[in-house]
Order: C-alpha cells, then sequence, then structure tokens
C-alpha cells in the first residue's frame, strides 16, 4: 500500500529498544492512545528512507508508553536502529469527530486571512499545552502569529478550500 505523507497521521515515536527480541517502547504521539492495543499495522518514517508498512504482532502498555512487537524487527540492534522512528496510521482509520472539529494535521497547511482579504500567513502547527486552548501557530510575511482556536478568533475553517479566516487579534496588528 503506496501512502503519501498527507495521508498518514503521527500518532506515537519510538524511544528505544524494550527487551531482546526487537520490540520497541513507543511514546503515544495521540489523544487516543487506547488505540495502539488494537493496532495491527503501523507506517514508520524514518528520516532520509522511505515510509513502510508494518505489521503489529503484539502490544501492550508499560508506564504510560506502548511496547510494540514489529514484524521483521527480531533483534535489539534492528530495534534500536528505528529510535526516533514517527509510527503513523492512515487518516481513514481515524475516528470521525463531531462537526467544527478538527485534527490537528487537517490545519496544518491552510492559509490563513483576516475575512477581509488581509494574508495572515499559513498554519505551521498547533501547539498544545496541557489543560488550555489549543494554539494556531502562523508563519507569515510579518513572522510568527499565534491564535487560540476558539471561535472568538477562528471564524472560518474551510478543509476543502484550504483556508482559515480569523479575527486578527490585537496584539497581531501592532507594528
Amino acid at each position: 500500500m503506496r501512502l503519501n505523507d498527507r495521508e498518514l497521521v503521527l500518532v506515537g515515536r519510538v524511544v528505544r529498544a524494550q527487551g531482546r527480541r526487537g520490540e520497541v517502547l513507543v511514546h503515544p504521539i495521540s489523544d487516543r492512545p487506547d488505540r495502539f492495543p488494537g493496532m495491527r499495522r503501523v507506517f514508520v518514517a524514518r528520516p532520509g528512507r522511505e515510509v513502510r508498512e508494518v505489521r503489529v504482532s503484539s502490544t501492550w502498555s508499560h508506564k504510560g508508553r506502548y511496547v510494540l512487537k514489529l514484524e521483521g524487527v527480531d533483534s535489539i540492534d534492528e530495534a534500536e536502529g528505528l529510535r526516533g522512528s514517527e509510527l503513523r496510521i492512515a487518516e481513514e482509520e481515524l475516528a470521525a469527530l463531531p462537526e467544527g472539529s478538527f485534527y490537528h494535521h487537517e490545519l496544518t497547511g491552510l492559509r490563513v486571512d483576516d475575512g477581509a482579504g488581509g494574508e495572515v500567513g499559513v498554519v505551521e502547527s498547533v501547539m498544545e499545552i496541557a489543560g488550555a486552548t489549543p494554539i494556531l501557530v502562523i508563519r507569515g510575511v510579518g513572522g510568527e502569529t499565534l491564535v487560540p482556536f476558539v471561535v472568538d478568533f477562528v471564524k472560518a475553517v474551510d478543509l476543502d478550500g484550504e483556508r482559515i479566516v480569523i479575527e486578527r487579534p490585537e496584539y497581531a496588528d501592532a507594528d
């Protein structure tokens, strides 16, 4: 199965080898870490290498992380070679969200304007701070703009049109 980067969603990162039979310790990067025990396949993304699909033969929880046994990874050295790799899943494996809710990866790369035609920039990332509102990190000609992802500031999200309309925060207008 061949998928492009836009169709794959980051759900975890390999921390290190775990055990002697090629298992890897994974730090979940997901609001649904409960997906790991039922995971049967994952896409391994390593810098400078092609993304490859790997079967997951077993998974168990370990101190807030997960240990995965990946088919074809059978030694400590092979597992250690995956250190730092990203684990991704196909976008179609994500649960449907209620209307008006978005996955972070859907917002990244969208252009942002102020509704009056003024270009603000492009969403570079969505910053999460425990217990706080997500923040859109927008990179534009004027530098970086941080906008809380709340209705007071985000007026419209058009995924098909690849556009977000915001109310510019007062601090973003200061020159």
